[in-house]
């Protein structure tokens, strides 16, 4: 027997996600339809297994499609100007274009058409034009749509397609179990020809969840995946997609099912366009959020959700050993998977990655800093009722410009650069809020105009404006310019390839600090970072500096020949010491 014979043939693999999804339907009709939506023959040849998709010189950006308008010019134009003039050379390699449909709320997340480009944007031409130069992550809003789209209205009438499409409940359901990202009430009663309804709203009134135990919406979604594909999109951002299966009576969030779905869409996807790439959007507790992992077989990647919390409280406290005791206990990646990392994005920095990392004392410490520096709070209802703080919401920017102990200390800059080295120089994929690059401040206007406070990091830039700023005597130019350099660095390192050796250093609570490797074991660098405000020292005996080679900081140029000398870094200083330059 072949090797090949022996691996399940596509359909029999559809068949057993299905089975486990909808026992009670025609199956062999639903893996027909499946299979005809993305074009595929039952017998089609898997995809390599375990393959890195990605190598060191990738790097992301988050970005609206309008976060920088010139009058007279498409958004999704000036987006891709901006890009290929400033980020194209070996910086980034894939733009994160957040929701770009018509919408009726959430700046996007309340879809109303999956298949339509918003035309206050531009076109489906103007995102194939972006993704000949990047690869583009497009939002797959899978867990609920607008209430005001033509689906929940043709649920509202009793039509088809739609009628079947939404949770529901009713309100003598025991629902006290489940986990809620807002306090809003999680029922809305609704209208429809037969009578009062109560459809499920996980996020809002104006986003209705979507009922995948119906395979009618499964099959819509994998017909909207394919338009995605055909139009240029390779990476899939898969929205909220803890929250996709809901069963009343418990917590209905990271369900057996919901991680069926996504194997089903894994499985389909990857078969279709082997370079795909899934990521899961999973704002949840850190031993959760790894489980989106599968076997390999799930997301490609898992954003670092616990990174932005720990990392902020690291800077703000001047003390690493909260985030020093997470990276000894985070799991290296399996080929063929990655850990996204990210400080800042649209959202506001969640505070359910750090819960059982960072004490209440802590977490309310550092909140009361931020708070000092103008953030907002949002707050989520828990399982007994009690209000928590689910989100701070700042720029983050603005969120570098004290410190718990010291107040503004003039040393901003410098903290916010460090930040971001140690993003850089984790295992892991680097992706770059917009803002985070041109380091935005808190847009307050905006908040007063949406009443939302995630607006305050979403502010939206005059193209001719920032130009200007980017080429003047500014912190928007300190910053671009630092970054940048920095990338271009990181990008040219084999020891920084996302699946490269990690290691952690213990060189006291004041200096982060860890090792990485290249797959080939022919380059490492240890990556040392002051996170605090004072001076710290550490002797270059303290590392395994291989004897032989020639050490240098990568940054600095600067060399190191003695192995037992002292170093002595600045606040929020860093050395990337390196023995190929």
């Amino acid at each position: 027997m072949t090797e090949a014979e022996t691996v399940p043939s596509l359909a029999s693999r559809l068949k057993a996600h299905l089975e486990c999804l909808y026992p009670g339907e025609n199956l062999d009709a639903l893996v027909d339809q499946c299979l005809a939506t993305f074009d595929l023959a039952k017998t089609a040849p898997s995809p390599t297994p375990h393959r890195n998709l990605w190598n060191a010189g990738d790097a992301l950006l988050i970005t609206y499609g309008d976060t920088i308008r010139r009058d007279g010019e498409a958004p999704l134009q000036t987006l891709n100007a901006f890009c290929r003039r400033n980020l194209a050379a070996g910086m980034i390699s894939t733009v994160h274009v957040l929701p770009f449909f018509p919408y009726s709320s959430d700046d996007g997340f309340a879809v109303m058409d999956y298949s339509t480009v918003n035309p206050s944007l531009g076109d489906w031409d103007d995102l194939t034009h972006l993704s000949s130069g990047f690869q583009v992550m497009t939002d797959l809003v899978i867990n609920h749509c607008s209430s005001r789209s033509l689906w929940f209205e043709n649920y509202k009438a009793g039509r088809a397609p739609g009628h079947r499409y939404f949770v529901e409940a009713s309100e003598d359901d025991d629902l006290s179990a489940v986990v809620r990202p807002r306090t809003s009430p999680l029922l809305r009663a609704v209208e429809t020809v037969n009578g009062e309804r109560h459809v499920w709203c996980t996020f809002s009134h104006d986003q209705v969840d979507l009922d995948f135990a119906n395979p009618d919406v499964l099959l819509e979604f994998l017909g909207i995946i394919r338009l995605y594909l055909d139009k240029g999109m390779r990476w899939f951002r898969l929205d909220a997609v803890a929250f996709l299966w809901k069963v009343p009576g418990g917590p209905c969030i990271n369900l057996p099912e919901t991680h069926e779905v996504i194997r089903l869409l894994r499985l389909l996807i990857e078969h279709r366009q082997p370079d795909a790439v899934i990521v899961t959007e999973t704002n949840i507790p850190n031993q959760e959020n790894l489980t989106y992992f599968g076997n390999a077989n799930e997301a490609h990647l898992i954003y670092n959700f616990s990174l932005p919390p720990l990392l902020l409280h690291t800077m703000l406290s001047g003390n690493c050993q909260h985030l020093k005791h997470w990276l000894m206990t985070m799991p290296p990646a399996q080929q063929g998977t990655a850990y996204l990392n990210f400080l800042a994005s649209h959202d506001g920095i969640g505070l359910r990655p750090v819960e059982g990392l960072l004490s209440d004392e802590e977490s309310d410490r550092m909140i009361s800093t931020l708070v000092a520096s103008g953030a907002r709070v949002t707050s989520r209802t828990g399982a007994s009722g009690e209000v928590r703080p689910y989100e701070i919401n700042i720029s983050l920017w603005d969120a570098m410009e004290r410190t718990e102990a010291d107040g503004v200390d003039g040393h901003q800059l410098a903290r916010f650069v460090c930040a971001h080295a140690i993003m850089m120089a984790l295992e892991g994929i680097p992706a770059f809020y917009i803002h985070s690059l041109l380091a935005t401040r808190n847009d307050d206007d905006r908040v007063e105009h949406t009443g939302q406070n995630r607006s305050i990091n979403r502010h939206v830039w005059d193209a001719d404006e920032l130009e200007n700023l980017l080429a003047s005597d500014t912190h928007h130019r300190d910053v671009f310019t630092t970054l940048r350099r920095l990338l271009s660095i990181r990008t040219r390192q084999a020891a920084f390839h996302p699946n490269a050796t990690q290691y952690t250093l213990h060189l006291g609570d004041g200096l982060f600090a860890f090792w990485r490797q290249s797959v080939d074991r022919r380059q490492s660098i240890f990556a040392i970072h002051n996170i605090s405000g004072q001076e710290q020292v550490f002797n270059l005996s303290e590392l395994n500096l291989i004897s032989t080679d020639e050490w240098l900081d990568i940054v600095s140029r600067t060399s190191f020949q003695e192995r037992g000398a002292s170093v002595t870094l600045a606040p929020f200083e860093f050395v990337w010491l390196s023995n190929r330059s």
